[in-house]
Parts: structure tokens; sequence; C-alpha cells
């Protein structure tokens, strides 16, 4: 993983990622892929919250499926042009963030994250239950592909890839110029303390409300390219299962880094793939690993592994202060040490 650091890993990356629908045999594994990158954007603004504010939204499934349903709705029974719906989609769920950020982020804990998965489930039975504007359980058909640009089409599945993977660059841009700022360092700082955060000066409230909307942003976007990759929409896109699949990827890959969300969404669904006769007893599998996971790798892949290189860093630190130490005691007492003169050389 050394290779991955710095801007030639992120090159290194984005090459492989560029390079793979060349190299595999058919458009099952470009689709498989495709969403895993869909799912990487919604995990990107899950870790924003979670990994860098510590507040876990198990409702973050169903800001997707608002963006989702957004999209779909918008394009299919209003005739609204794709691109301008999936700008809609993501405003839509950061006005819903704002409304239900502002009563929410007011607990703390476990009581947020509870709330949340109500909000979640809420959100399920509204798109389950208001047939008049979701179509129930029917579901949206027909959702349209994303409309060209200029002379570049998106009507074939290798076109949609390098669409949601041009996406996933811009969004892991962002996410990295977020978390570097001055915003990400307060972010930091709240997941780390509440009460030191507010006594360095720190709105709490505005910080948190900020976190959040721009986690749902993702959340939407993602939906939005959801929408325009499987072209249709049922409730079960709301169910939390969708949710704990994004919890579990940022806790594969590593909760508070970059590249470990990403990691963990490309990781996690391609293991669901090769494990699909075990469908059945899917959550007995993922359910032990997990729980192994999380014992012995708590900070996931990525941040073991920055863990594991920040304790070598400062074994080597310790050691040099220790030689460089020990060099200047020799030299103290070798200064301290009284001269002799050889026998006679009075007399020279």
């Amino acid at each position: 993983m050394t290779s991955l650091q710095g801007k030639a890993g992120w090159a290194l990356l984005l090459a492989i990622a560029i390079a793979f629908p060349l190299c595999v045999p058919n458009s099952y594994f470009i689709t498989v892929t495709t969403l895993a990158f869909i799912y990487a954007i919604a995990t990107l603004g899950l870790n924003l919250l979670t990994g860098y504010t510590g507040q876990l939204n198990l409702a973050h499934g169903g800001f997707m499926a608002i963006g989702a349903y957004t999209l779909g709705i918008l394009t299919v029974d209003h005739g609204v042009p794709f691109w301008a719906a999936f700008a809609l989609s993501g405003c839509v769920c950061m006005a819903a963030g704002c409304v239900i950020g502002a009563v929410s982020l007011r607990l703390k804990g476990h009581y947020f994250a509870i709330f949340t998965m109500c909000i979640g489930y809420i959100i399920y039975l509204l798109i389950e239950k208001w047939e008049s504007l979701t179509h129930g359980t029917v579901g949206l058909i027909g959702i349209p592909v994303p409309a060209s640009i200029g002379p570049v089409a998106f009507d074939s599945v290798t076109a949609q890839y390098y669409l949601v993977l041009a996406f996933l660059v811009v969004g892991t841009f962002l996410m990295h110029r977020i978390v570097t700022s001055l915003l990400g360092r307060s972010l930091m700082a709240v997941r780390n303390s509440d009460v030191l955060a507010e006594a360095l000066g720190i709105d709490l409230m505005r910080t948190k409300m900020l976190s959040f909307v721009l986690s749902v942003g993702y959340a939407g976007f993602a939906g939005a390219l959801y929408a325009g990759q499987v072209r249709f929409l049922g409730p079960d896109i709301a169910r939390t299962d969708l949710t704990f699949d994004m919890v579990m990827a940022m806790l594969v890959g590593g909760t508070g880094t970059l590249l470990g969300p990403l990691l963990g969404s490309v990781l996690v669904p391609w293991v669901t793939q090769t494990l699909q006769f075990l469908q059945d007893y899917r959550m007995l599998v993922f359910g032990p690993v997990l729980v192994l996971l999380i014992i012995f790798f708590p900070e996931g892949i990525v941040g073991a592994y920055l863990a594991r290189r920040a304790r070598r860093a400062a074994a080597l630190r310790r050691a040099s202060a220790r030689d460089a130490r020990e060099g200047g005691d020799r030299h103290a007492a070798a200064a301290r040490r009284p001269m002799t003169t050889r026998p006679g050389a009075d007399h020279a």
C-alpha cells in the first residue's frame, strides 16, 4: 500500500480504473463496478459525517432514495431534462437535510443514530405508501439514461461506467479539499470533543449542520446516478439494508480516511458477488467477519496501515533521538577527558 500514497498513488488508482473496462471479459463486471462506484460516492458522504464529525446517520440510504426518486419523478412524470433533474436531486436532498438536521443534530451519540434510523424508516414508508407521487410498490419504470453531453452519449454500459467514474473523481477531490481545509479541522475537533471544540470557539450546531447537509448531498447525487443506471426504482432502495452496507464498507476500508470508503465500497460488492451462492446466509457470513474485523482491525484496512506506519515513524524518530543523544554523550565525555603528553615531549 506504500505505492498508493500521494499524487502518484492516486494517479495509479485512476489509471487502473480507466483501464478496467478494457481488461474485463464482459459487461457484467463493468455494471457491478459502476454500481460500486455509485455506492462509493454515497459512502464518501457518510464518512464525512461519521468518520470526520463523529455522527452516525442511519438514514443515509433513505437520503439516497430521495435523490433517486427526485430524478425519477421529475424525468418520468414531468419530462424534466435529465441533468436539470440531476441537479435538483442533490438540492432536494440538502434541503431535506437542513430540516431533518435541525431536529436530529440536537441529539448526541446513540440517540442521534436511533433517531436517524427512525427517519430512514419513515422515508421508506412515505415512498411505499404515497402512491400518487412515488407510484408505491409498482415503482418508477422507464427512467431515462443520462443525457448526452455534446457529442458524448451515455447509452452504453462502458460510457455510463466512465460517467460515474468522473463523478467519483470529482467527489473525491472535493472531499479531499473539504477535509484538509479549516472546515475539516473543525469537524475533527467536534469529533474528538464537543466541549473542547466549543471552548476553541467552534459553533457546534453550525459545523454539524454543514457536515450533515454536505453528507446527504453526496447521497442525493449518488441516488440520481443510481436511478439513471438501473432505470427502475422501488421502495426497497430506502430500506436500512443499504445504509448498513455503506457502514460496513466504511468500517472495512477505514473511517476518517479518504481512501478507506473507496476501498470498502469496491471490495464489499465484489465479495458479495463472489459469495452469491451464500446469499440466503449472507448475514451469517458477514456478521462474524465484521465482528472479527472490528476486534483485530478497528481502524479498518487503510486505518490499520496508517496507524502501523505512524508507529514505525515514531519508533524511527525515537531511535534517531537516542543515537543523537548517545553521540552527544560520547563527545562530551571525550571533551572532559584530561589530555596526556608523551614522555619527553617537554624536552623536544
